[in-house]
């Protein structure tokens, strides 16, 4: 390991981060620049939670979690950072005081707002990659089209029933977005509860999604760049498929 790099850490930070560090993949290098990322978290659900455990345990530095909703029983089987005493609470309160238990010098931007055309410039700012977990189609391409406009790193993960999609944009390059797959909200009000949902099958997704971004963060390929990888959890299939840039795609430069 670099002994320079190695000085850039805490005593703490190493014993915690030492098994991850000594992957020849990541090493100090690598670990240097997961701390130095800064993600966002959009939606705070199913897909949110179980991303925000595994990337937060990673080393990163900066986080931003956005989500207006409180914490309801009906979360509980699938948020795993919620529990009995939580409900009623706001969720972006009950996740920043629980990662502040895990890592007290984190920094957090805890954002208690609903994400809509007027907020979401200033709210994913800031960040190099954000993370859509959001439950609904509008929302997505909302969070796609600015994300498309700052040339963001952007991660999508979505449920349905027994199913899982994960996709991956990084706008810096001049590819593909969300809408070339789905150029408008389906209508469609469904929300996943109300389809029925796995907790297993949430969680899968958000930390597939933690395990992809440290990759790309760490620069480890990842051919999850402009696909969609589809999960059928009742085959245990797994599928991906190339996203073709749209020559009549709306956000084309």
């Amino acid at each position: 390991m670099s002994k320079k790099l190695i000085k850039k850490f805490s005593k703490n930070y190493i014993l915690k981060y030492l098994p991850q560090m000594n992957l020849r993949r990541i090493s100090t290098e690598g670990q240097k620049k997961i701390s130095a990322a800064k993600i966002i978290v959009i939606g705070l659900g199913g897909i949110g939670t179980p991303f925000l455990t595994y990337i937060c345990r990673s080393g990163i530095s900066t986080i931003g979690i956005v989500d207006y909703d409180k914490v309801s029983i009906s979360n509980l089987h699938r948020q795993i950072f919620f529990n009995i005493q939580d409900i009623n609470k706001l969720k972006t309160k009950v996740i920043e005081k629980k990662l502040k238990l895990y890592d007290k010098n984190m920094k957090i931007n805890s954002i208690n707002k609903k994400i809509n055309k007027k907020n979401i410039k200033s709210i994913i700012r800031n960040y190099d990659y954000v993370i859509d977990g959001t439950d609904n189609f509008e929302t997505k391409l909302l969070i796609n089209d600015e994300c498309k406009k700052q040339k963001k790193n952007l991660f999508i993960g979505a449920v349905s029933q027994l199913e899982g999609h994960i996709f991956h944009f990084n706008f810096k390059n001049n590819g593909p977005c969300l809408r070339c797959f789905m150029p408008e909200a389906p209508n469609i009000n469904a929300r996943c509860q109300d389809e029925g949902i796995l907790g297993t099958v949430t969680g899968v997704v958000g930390t597939l999604i933690a395990n992809e971004i440290i990759k790309v963060i760490t620069n480890i390929e990842s051919t999850l760049l402009d696909h969609i990888l589809i999960i059928n959890f009742e085959s245990l299939s797994f599928r991906k498929a190339k996203i073709i840039k749209m020559s009549k795609c709306r956000n084309n430069d």
